[in-house]
């Protein structure tokens, strides 16, 4: 059977077809562009734009004060290997990087798992009574600024005058009077932990919540019908299904910890002893601010901004390799 060719007319007829189809209608165009083209270009002017301008300055020797400068190349870069106490500041974000999501995630999934399937192990599955109430005290402190939760919480500590040592002298604890919480290496880096997880552990309590309500009430009777317990309910069911908000969070509260820098000013502003708390923010601040050296403290910026690009890279692999999406 010989094949049917397609005769000239009708193969220019389609390929009419094709071009119309393919050209986008003026309203669409405008649609797209009013849409897509107009937010990116505001991003691209506010905030692709600052990061490139960082980028060059850190090759600079600029004073930030001035309109001359010099490029001293990766100059800047080689001399922040070689500073110890940037060094001890990236460390100290990292630290911060890893402890704070965690106590804060388990802290809060552990809060919201009882508030919304904690309550009775008898009849349907449901949270503790007056859950309402506990939601909003625990939200309470997500709406106090960072800076006052910083000066609270510092007065608190305050070694003489401090309602923490008077609480632990009050019950008997003596050596706790004229300790300085916030002023010895053992304890600054701890405290200051203490109080950003205080801080947030009520919002992600809440956004926890709302993911957990969203898991079907079938699943939890079907563990319970095998003889699953509230631990095991927790581990088979709730954090399988929100796995992904756990990661959402995660990589949130990495980027905090990895600034932190208003929670510091307002307990350590000089970094704590010998350097304990101080973190990049606080350097880049100081060598900019207070020592006049814009180059090298834009390239801090720069580390600070990959060293936040390679954390939330880390996290999406690992949820990635574990097979988080499939499950």
């Amino acid at each position: 059977m010989s094949a049917v060719v397609p005769s000239a007319p009708s193969t220019a007829v389609a390929a009419a077809t094709r071009r119309r189809r393919r050209r986008m209608p003026m309203s669409r165009r405008i649609f797209v562009l009013v849409t897509l083209g107009l937010p990116f270009a505001f991003y691209a002017v506010f905030v692709l734009w600052p990061f490139v301008q960082a980028f060059i300055y850190s090759l600079t020797n600029w004073s930030g004060f001035s309109d001359t400068f010099q490029f001293v190349g990766l100059g800047n870069y080689k001399a922040l290997l070689q500073d110890d106490i940037f060094l001890k500041a990236v460390r100290n974000n990292l630290l911060l990087a890893i402890v704070v999501p965690l106590a804060t995630i388990a802290l809060s999934l552990a809060l919201a798992t009882m508030v919304t399937v904690g309550g009775s192990s008898t009849g349907s599955v449901r949270g503790l009574s007056h859950s309402s109430f506990y939601r909003i005290v625990s939200f309470f402190p997500y709406t106090i600024p960072a800076i006052v939760i910083g000066l609270i919480w510092s007065q608190m500590f305050d070694p003489s005058a401090g309602l923490v040592n008077g609480l632990l002298t009050g019950i008997g604890l003596d050596h706790f009077k004229s300790f300085a919480w916030l002023g010895e290496v053992g304890t600054a880096m701890p405290v200051t932990m203490f109080v950003i997880v205080w801080g947030f552990v009520g919002f992600y309590m809440v956004l926890f919540i709302a993911a957990i309500k969203g898991i079907p009430a079938e699943l939890y009777d079907a563990a319970r019908v095998d003889g699953a317990g509230r631990f095991r309910m927790t581990m088979i069911v709730t954090i399988p299904m929100v796995r992904e908000t756990v990661q959402t969070a995660y990589i949130y509260l990495g980027i905090l910890a990895l600034d932190a820098f208003v929670y510091m000013a307002a307990l350590n502003p000089s970094g704590g002893p010998q350097n304990t708390t101080l973190t990049m923010t606080q350097d880049l601040f100081n060598t900019a601010f207070k020592k006049g050296q814009f180059g090298l403290a834009s390239a801090m910026g720069v580390v600070l901004a990959v060293l936040t690009l390679l954390f939330a890279a880390v996290v999406f692999l690992v949820n990635r390799l574990t097979k988080g999406k499939d499950r």
